[in-house]
């Protein structure tokens, strides 16, 4: 009974979110959420397979794009960054993403092609620790740098924004806004549960092992290359899940959304959540983010100290996290 209490009462707030916030907060509460759910994704990577993955950026930004590019088409005509650009045709590029089914599969296919490909080159070579983290690092730097040379085609250091239309939808209505957080909010909800019932199978038991023994589960017979591979393509596709929703969310997709600092920013938020729970990682990014806006509306020339401060007093005082904290509580 009393672990059931904990889901019911975060249900309820997500239901009484909209009644109890203005638009503005409830925006805002949405954009924690997408991140969360990239933060689950990390969770599932790192706490569960001990990949620590800092280019998750990457993934994001696919699926950031590629919703981006759908609405983009929307408007009719060329993009307004092209027409700036000095863009005269559609670039064959852009043409299969005014089709919302190709723009959502590749939103989140293309990342996990991408993470599977990086994947088997990368844990068949027994590439992991740090070595990988610098990897998949560098990764979202190079990407950036990609993004932001080709302007006529992806919008330059500016990225894209300017959405009006999503399924006929106007997004500047606040109906629009909560119906997107009610959205965002029931996909975290769906991939958390999948997530979990993933740890807890057979599979999830794997994965662990991997974490704490790569090469006595190697001797028993299995492929970590594998089982490391498939979780990592699994977090991907989540991030790019994300990435699209945060877009109509949002309202804009940029290189320095998704570049190394972004990403870091994601592994700090679950460590301070607790990165040996699922859990722990969405309660992360969700509190790193409320820190993030709360810090910089008060002090805005030196929250980023204090966002700082608050990782290094909870990994002091709390090295599992925030999940820790409240497990020593239960049991207690």
């Amino acid at each position: 009974m009393k672990k059931a209490i904990y889901p019911i009462i975060v249900g309820l707030l997500v239901v009484a979110a909209p009644f109890l916030m203005d638009a503005f907060r409830l925006n805002l509460l949405a954009k924690y959420l997408c991140f969360a759910i990239v933060a689950l994704g990390i969770g599932l990577a790192w706490g569960q397979g001990g990949m620590l993955t800092l280019g998750q950026g990457v993934f994001f930004g696919l699926g950031g794009y590629s919703m981006a590019m759908y609405l983009k088409l929307q408007e009719g005509g060329l993009p307004d960054f092209m027409v700036w650009s000095g863009v005269e045709k559609l670039p064959a590029l852009w043409a299969p993403f005014a089709n919302p089914v190709f723009a959502l599969a590749t939103a989140i296919l293309g990342p996990m092609l991408l993470a599977t490909l990086l994947g088997l080159l990368v844990f068949r070579q027994r590439v992991r620790g740090a070595y990988f983290a610098i990897l998949t690092q560098a990764l979202a730097a190079a990407l950036v740098i990609l993004l932001v040379g080709q302007q006529g085609l992806t919008g330059g250091t500016n990225g894209m924004t300017n959405f009006y239309d999503l399924f006929a939808w106007d997004l500047a209505e606040d109906s629009t806004q909560r119906g997107l957080y009610f959205v965002v909010a029931v996909v975290l909800a769906l991939l958390y549960l999948g997530a979990r019932q993933l740890v807890k199978s057979r599979y999830g038991r794997l994965l662990v092992a991997v974490r704490d023994g790569e090469d006595r589960v190697r001797f028993l017979g299995y492929d970590p290359a594998t089982v490391k591979t498939v979780t990592f393509a699994i977090s991907a596709g989540m991030a790019g899940l994300a990435g699209a929703l945060f877009v109509p969310v949002v309202g804009i997709i940029s290189p320095a959304l998704l570049g190394v600092v972004p990403s870091l920013e994601l592994v700090v938020a679950v460590a301070v959540g607790g990165r040996y729970a699922l859990a722990g990682a969405v309660l992360g990014a969700v509190v790193m983010g409320y820190a993030k806006t709360a810090f910089s509306e008060q002090f805005a020339d030196g929250w980023l100290y204090l966002q700082g401060a608050l990782f290094i007093l909870v990994m002091t005082l709390a090295p599992k996290g925030i999940m820790g904290v409240i497990k020593r509580a239960r049991t207690a």
